[in-house]
């Protein structure tokens, strides 16, 4: 039987402990019971943990043999997701999947078009976020979660973005057509381009046909960087933005996809991608 997985909020060599509401769930909801095993998630490997104490608000584990892992694949594919703020429970959706399929990093961006009252609240709502990346974390199965940080606006995002984000992509239809002559870029067309340079920031739109010999002895991109916006799009000036910044513009298709449905689609359509 699959074992329940829990990331430790606390490890100490062979012991390791869950705090605050995240132990009271395992206490309260699951009814846990001093001598019950789960898989614990402890800094970079899993482990089997057996609960020797229970408190108010901690739970207490023995830390056993590392657990055996999946074999990761050849290339692990380290992705960013810059999204731009939107309604709460949307967005909040959004970033529990996107966790599920396999974000890195998520970004909560401050674009023209995220709604005042909401920019203003998002740095509180970070300590939720973190607490839904961590619960999905545990459900997918995960070593560990991915990082939310404090909420930017786009003219400091690049500072942000992690230093091998060679691969950026704004989410625009608008803007995928007008950058190529035969119609728009779909996401995963670029994001199969070969990246031969690791400074290399600023894509092309398609691949050439006479460059297809030479696209598989070089290697996709590892670190990937994706921007989705808000609800209504985004404005003129941060599509000028992107562009005048080396950011590949593509599309997801032909219907148009709420923001949190568009995060979704491009995270499973990056990961795919890039396996």
């Amino acid at each position: 039987m699959t074992r329940r997985r829990w990331i430790a909020d606390e490890v100490n060599g062979n012991t390791a402990a869950l705090l605050g509401e995240h132990a009271i769930h395992l206490i309260r909801v699951l009814r846990a019971e001093v001598g019950q095993e789960f898989d614990i998630a402890a800094g970079s490997e899993v482990r089997l943990g057996t609960i020797v104490s229970i408190s108010a608000d901690r739970v207490e584990f023995a830390l056993g043999l590392a657990r055996e892992m999946k074999t990761a694949p050849t290339i692990t594919p380290n992705i960013t997701l810059a999204l731009a703020i939107f309604k709460f429970d949307r967005m909040e959706w959004a970033i529990e999947k996107c966790t599920e399929i396999g974000v890195a990093r998520i970004i909560p961006l401050i674009a023209r078009r995220s709604d005042a009252h909401l920019a203003a609240a998002a740095a509180k709502r970070r300590e939720r976020w973190q607490r839904i990346v961590r619960q999905a974390s545990e459900q997918s199965r995960r070593p560990g979660p991915p990082e939310i940080t404090a909420p930017v606006k786009l003219k400091d995002l690049d500072s942000v973005l992690p230093a091998g984000a060679v691969t950026r992509v704004v989410l625009a239809e608008s803007l995928a057509e007008s950058d190529s002559d035969s119609g728009e870029v779909r996401l995963g067309e670029i994001l199969k381009i070969p990246v031969s340079s690791p400074c290399e920031t600023e894509l092309t739109p398609s691949l050439p046909e006479s460059s297809a010999a030479t696209a598989l002895s070089q290697s996709q991109p590892t670190e990937v960087a994706l921007a989705v916006g808000p609800e209504g799009g985004w404005a003129d000036e941060e599509l000028a933005w992107f562009r005048a910044a080396g950011w590949a513009a593509a599309s997801l298709g032909d219907t148009i996809l709420r923001a949190e449905t568009a995060a979704i689609v491009a995270m499973a359509i990056a990961v795919e991608a890039l396996r």
